[in-house]
């Protein structure tokens, strides 16, 4: 069927959705708690990730929306005391998510808790494959054994995966996988999929980290009463909502880019399911139908956004998964930019380099930079940076931004080390 509404450019579609995760309004004076809410509020969701070669990835598109500001303000809103945010997963992605989302959770939730393993998968029941495999082999090989992790946590929590063991029994490392569909990554202990299960199923929640390990705990014991004791809206409202979210932060996008069951949306949903949704919503007059030039796509715009001009001097270093880039086709085709995470690829057949950040200047994407934090040295590394063909005066405001990420990360130099020609004129900008 073809695309329907009226036609959006490209350049249109582009601004409308940097204003929508909030690169239209220019950076803070102060990165303090109020515009580091704003941010997390624009973003939506801080997609979690454990490579550490420069910083966690969650710090990163608050940086990139605020500038300079303590990290540990965001430890603290997501594992403090007085937390704001929460972990769950969503699609297959641990995220930070805002604790006023918890409710809209639940649907989700306790489908994960009706699920029987031996029989087939819910659409609603959306946990990591690990989870699904290894629920169906416990439920058939250690029936009641997830009741007794429970018990552990319940006695003696917070606990890690690896201490919530009930009977300290370990696969070694040149034990076979019981389920070589997940992989040697995922292949987890007993222990890791029951507890990861009572996650799912809300029964227990991330108290904080060790080390960036996940510490368990009851959820009435981490999560604040009165977001507990919360309504509870029906499965549909919240899924409504959680559209209605994910479109905020979007600004346009096509049914895909907004709950597809792929994983690369705020908040996927199953695809008859997304369709339901985001027909309610079109005719509530929430999501406005448009055709965005050169999506064959039907593509939908909230109601509320809105085509404002981009300072031209805007700038910022994205994280691979950033919410403005984390859909690889939507990041090609709004920015002509095609981009693909390195971390996996072997290192001969890299180009770009292992951590690389886009480089925003204006409405944008104008480089790729290769990141490291040397903590040994106490240097910011750039070995590699390539510049996009045709490129905006890019070396003076990245030089900038550069200095501003090794103030933020308490780096003392930088190290350009880079042999493009725009590598080596971003090194005698540093430098100067």
């Amino acid at each position: 069927m073809a695309a329907v509404g009226d036609e959006v450019s490209v350049g249109v579609a582009r601004r409308v959705a940097l204003g929508a995760q909030g690169f239209g309004d220019g950076r803070p004076r102060r990165g303090d708690v109020r515009a580091v809410r704003k941010a997390i509020g624009r973003a939506g969701v801080l997609q979690l990730d454990s490579v550490n070669v420069l910083t966690r990835s969650h710090y990163l598109p608050v940086f990139a929306r605020v500038g300079n500001y303590p990290r540990e303000m965001l430890d603290k809103l997501a594992w403090g005391r007085g937390r704001e945010l929460f972990e769950y997963f969503w699609g297959h992605k641990a995220a930070l998510i805002p604790l006023t989302n918890y409710p809209l959770m639940r649907w989700r939730m306790r489908a994960a808790e009706r699920q029987v393993w031996d029989e087939e998968l819910s659409p609603d029941v959306g946990v990591p494959w690990s989870v699904v495999t290894g629920m169906r082999r416990l439920t058939a090989e250690r029936p009641g054994y997830v009741e007794q992790v429970l018990k552990l946590v319940t006695e003696k929590g917070p606990l890690t995966a690896g201490e919530a063991s009930p009977d300290g029994v370990r696969r070694k490392r040149t034990d076979p996988d019981p389920d070589p569909t997940t992989g040697r990554m995922w292949n987890w202990q007993d222990s890791k999929i029951a507890i990861e299960y009572l996650f799912c199923t809300g029964q227990v929640t991330i108290a904080g980290r060790r080390h960036f390990e996940r510490v368990y705990d009851l959820t009435e014991r981490v999560l604040p009463a009165d977001v507990l004791a919360a309504p509870e809206p029906t499965a549909d409202e919240a899924r409504r909502e959680l559209v209605r979210i994910a479109a905020r932060g979007l600004g346009i996008a096509t049914a895909k880019e907004l709950c597809g069951a792929s994983g690369q949306a705020h908040y996927p949903l199953p695809t008859a399911t997304a369709r339901q949704v985001i027909g309610e919503l079109k005719d509530a007059g929430e999501l406005i139908p448009v055709r965005v030039e050169g999506v064959n796509q039907q593509s939908y715009r909230w109601h509320e956004a809105k085509d404002r001009p981009i300072d031209q001097n805007a700038r910022a270093l994205l994280s691979p998964f950033d919410p403005l880039i984390w859909n690889r086709d939507r990041t090609h085709h709004l920015f002509d930019f095609f981009y693909r995470i390195s971390i996996y690829t072997p290192a001969p057949q890299r180009i770009h380099g292992y951590y690389v950040l886009p480089f925003l200047l204006g409405d944008r994407l104008v480089a790729r930079v290769d990141l490291k934090a040397d903590r040994r040295t106490s240097t910011l590394v750039v070995p590699t940076l390539t510049a996009e063909p045709n490129p905006p005066d890019l070396v003076a405001p990245l030089a900038t931004e550069l200095r501003l990420m090794a103030a933020w990360l308490d780096l003392e130099h930088i190290q350009v080390t880079a042999t493009s020609r725009v590598g080596r004129a971003v090194a005698q900008a540093v430098a100067a």
